[in-house]
């Protein structure tokens, strides 16, 4: 289990520290929301999260298939309600060059699991969450 910090450190930026590692996040409020948009707001490290663990779910099948994912990206889009202001939608589109030296058979597992992923499905239904694979 993981231990966080965060410290408020003023002008709507935040530090958040990853207590067994030492590394450290900075967010601000994005400009359209009083900030700075100086660094990557809490939704932006929300909507990258939900890309960054479908990754890892996908590479902890991969590495068990003897299957290399490097290369893989995935861009990620946030699209916000204004009322109440919440994160709406998460579009993130995935592509993987590599992908054509494998069976669809593995193709379909990897999507599969990257589908189960711990935050796709903590978010919940109120959410969106449009994935597209594009290999």
């Amino acid at each position: 289990m993981s231990s966080m910090k965060v410290k408020y450190l003023g002008q709507l930026r935040t530090e958040s520290l990853h207590v067994p590692s030492g590394q450290k996040i900075i967010t601000d409020a994005p400009k359209d929301n009083q900030g700075k948009g100086e660094a990557f707001s809490p939704t932006d490290i929300c909507a990258s999260s939900l890309a960054s663990c479908m990754m890892t779910i996908m590479g902890i099948f991969c590495q068990r298939e003897n299957i290399n994912m490097d290369g893989m990206e995935a861009q990620v889009e946030k699209i916000m309600n204004t009322t109440p202001r919440k994160i709406a939608e998460i579009k993130i589109i995935f592509t993987w060059n590599e992908a054509k030296r494998y069976g669809e058979d593995q193709i379909i597992k990897i999507k599969r699991a990257a589908l189960s992923c711990p935050v796709t499905l903590s978010l919940g239904a109120e959410v969106k969450q449009s994935i597209k694979f594009e290999f």
